[in-house]
């Protein structure tokens, strides 16, 4: 890593997981494996984010720390990138167990539950249908009735304009959020 950290990744150690190596990772990973319009690829940081605030929008109440699993919930992606859950089933369940393996080092190393709850998955899961559309219809060319018949209609309506930013500005978003979250956990 950029850091100096050397991941194993077949068995990672939370001691070697940096938040701007994760941010550095994710904001150069690429959604729709980049086939979106603008003249910056939509990031998986930036992705991040929006799960985190639609999370909260769902769930006003919702705990700094699952804001935190929220923000996180693609960490993995910064070393083994963003493939869409179809090639993911192609390969079988080692490769969701090699991402469980990398999910429970990032959130032990930022004193996270290791293993998100079932109700917490399901709501991570529901906003990222919703930032899914969003992107899809923003940005990736779909029309609102093809985004629905793959994402599902979006349960809140969200007036959120998505702008693909520029690696080294959506790894800075994404790093000061984490931030801001992670100094809320320790007061």
């Amino acid at each position: 890593m950029l850091s100096g950290r050397r991941l194993d990744l077949l068995d990672p150690s939370p001691l070697d997981i940096e938040v701007e190596d994760i941010a550095h990772g994710l904001a150069r990973v690429a959604r729709w494996n980049g086939q979106t319009i603008g003249d910056h690829a939509f990031s998986v940081a930036q992705h991040c984010l929006v799960v985190e605030a639609v999370c909260r929008d769902l769930s006003p109440s919702i705990s700094t720390s699952d804001c935190l699993v929220a923000l996180l919930h693609d960490g993995p992606e910064y070393v083994i990138g963003d493939m869409i859950s179809p090639f993911k089933a192609v390969l079988g369940p080692g490769y969701r167990e090699f991402e469980d393996r990398l999910e429970r080092a990032i959130h032990i190393r930022f004193g996270l539950p290791p293993v998100t709850d079932t109700k917490l998955k399901k709501l991570i899961k529901r906003a990222d249908h919703i930032s899914a559309w969003l992107e899809a219809v923003q940005l990736a060319g779909f029309s609102s009735r093809e985004a629905d018949e793959i994402f599902g209609e979006p349960e809140v309506q969200s007036d959120l304009r998505l702008v693909p930013l520029p690696a080294r500005d959506a790894q800075a978003a994404f790093v000061a959020r984490f931030n801001e979250l992670h100094a809320e956990l320790a007061h």
